[in-house]
């Protein structure tokens, strides 16, 4: 099963990097649930839909240098990098810990830290 679950979310970040938010959606359940440790919370899909057509102004780069995968659980460390409304690129460090139901990501607690590069 984690393996599996790798391999979801491999997929649904490629759809996210190529700007294809639509289908990373559809990786996630309707009642999907993002928590951005000390930021805030979004419940459901079409929160996390707004959310991206707000805040990936262009697709996300992610650089991933851990995916590590348990149980229903998948980790993913690494870097993104964000242009703001200015076009100004924008440096986080990442750790993102999905739950998976099934085959799909139905919650996720990411932690992020912006960076200087």
């Amino acid at each position: 099963m984690s393996e599996n679950n790798k391999a979801v979310l491999e997929a649904a970040n490629a759809a996210n990097a190529a700007g294809n938010y639509e289908e990373f959606l559809s990786f996630c359940t309707d009642d999907t649930q993002w928590t951005f440790v000390g930021d805030r919370t979004l419940n459901g899909k079409e929160a996390v839909r707004q959310y991206m057509a707000e805040t990936y102004i262009e697709p996300p780069k992610f650089t991933v240098t851990n995916l590590i995968a348990e149980g229903d659980f998948v980790t993913a460390l690494g870097d993104i990098t964000l242009k703001d409304e200015d076009g100004k690129a924008a440096h986080y460090s990442y750790c993102d810990v999905w739950r998976f139901r099934g085959d799909k990501m139905v919650e996720l607690r990411a932690f992020v830290i912006k960076t200087s590069v």
